[in-house]
């Protein structure tokens, strides 16, 4: 059994995992029982070689003309990205993006169970999102200790990133993950991820207009 305490990926490795795991699942559906990094590489645009030295981190090798069980690989990669362990989290604005995130049964599909979300907007508070009640951002250490939470997912307008971000970790917030286009700043030992919406849209803007 491998375990994601003691190992520690490249990020552009952990990154790909992922990638390698949705299109396991594929061929899990369909029955296949082996596949090489030839087959993973043709399917993701992602090099043979690098494939293999991605899953040797994990130690998984693949057997020559064989390659992998997919169902190892399967169970290997879920349990090493943590997908099978459930992690409750707390959805901090509840505007539209925050709202579709509580709606994505895809995220407690890969472990991420949202349990509450948090607003100041008196027409939002008290009312639910796909099951997920909103509360006052001042409700949040009662929240916190009814219902304890890792990991803050940061929705908010911008201006209020920061202030959000401090709010959360002062009151055990582990982990944040970021949507907002703010470079929050943390201390040290919280865990910090971007998902930079505007940043890939001004990316996909500057290439249409290179194109034209």
């Amino acid at each position: 059994m491998i375990s994601n305490h003691h190992i520690i990926l490249p990020e552009p490795s952990l990154r790909r995992l992922p990638w390698y795991l949705a299109y396991i699942e594929i061929l899990k559906a369909q029955g296949v029982e082996f596949v090489s990094s030839t087959q993973i590489s043709r399917a993701l645009n992602v090099d043979a070689s690098q494939i293999a030295k991605d899953l040797s981190f994990l130690s998984l090798k693949g057997k020559t003309r064989i390659g992998y069980e997919v169902e190892a690989l399967y169970d290997t990669l879920s349990e090493f990205l943590g997908f099978r362990t459930s992690h409750k989290a707390f959805v901090f604005g509840a505007g539209s993006l925050g709202a579709a995130l509580m709606q994505d049964s895809g995220l407690s599909r890969y472990g991420l169970e949202i349990v509450a979300g948090f607003d100041v907007d008196p027409k939002k508070i008290g009312s639910t999102v796909a099951g997920v009640r909103i509360h006052h951002i001042d409700m949040l250490s009662e929240v916190m200790e009814s219902s304890p939470a890792s990991i803050g997912i940061l929705t908010v307008p911008v201006e209020y990133a920061q202030e959000t971000a401090d709010i959360a970790i002062g009151e055990g917030i582990k982990a944040l993950w970021n949507f907002t286009p703010y470079r929050v700043k943390v201390a040290e030992g919280v865990v910090m991820a971007n998902t930079s919406i505007y940043a890939h849209l001004a990316l996909i803007f500057n290439r249409l207009n290179a194109e034209s």
